[in-house]
């Protein structure tokens, strides 16, 4: 199993609800659970936190878990969002603000954002993949910290259109 059909089962167990999978074939098991839903007020689920493992089944059982929280706490009022565009992740992983953690971000609050412009990226299973921007407007707030962890679809930016 590949990579990117992992990253594509992935996806689409997040689009489904499903709250855990578990998948063998060519030699592969793969387990997926997810936990941690964001409700609509910007707070976790007191639920215990994703895990991942993955491991082929013809060795010694090595597995690699992942466990973090997810939280959001946009600072921007519901009426006041409503007229922003949400720029949202794309796919499950790490955001990262800038390339490398000794440069400046990709972008800041308060920059005009152009259509096309890389805003961040999004570390999926050792791929880095550029995020960038399908609107053109003023980056009004970033909701999520460098360094932690996205879910599918999960709001990054918001962007006044104006």
């Amino acid at each position: 199993m590949k990579t990117t059909e992992i990253q594509d089962l992935i996806n689409c167990i997040a689009k489904s609800g499903l709250e855990e999978v578990q998948i063998e074939m060519e030699g592969v098991r793969l387990h997926i659970k997810r936990y941690a839903a964001v409700t609509p007020e910007g707070t976790a689920d007191h639920s215990p936190p994703p895990a991942v493992s993955f491991s082929p089944s013809h060795q010694v059982e090595p597995s690699v878990t992942v466990e973090s929280p997810v939280t959001v706490e946009p600072s921007v009022t519901g009426e006041e969002s409503s007229r922003y565009i949400k720029i949202c992740a794309p796919l499950v992983g790490t955001f990262y603000r800038s390339s490398t953690p000794e440069v400046a971000p990709f972008v800041q609050e308060g920059d005009a954002l152009t259509k096309g412009k890389k805003v961040c990226i999004i570390e999926a299973m050792k791929l880095y993949n550029e995020i960038e921007a399908d609107v053109t407007g003023k980056i009004v707030k970033i909701l999520v910290e460098d360094a932690s962890p996205v879910e599918y679809d999960q709001p990054l930016f918001l962007i006044d259109p104006s």
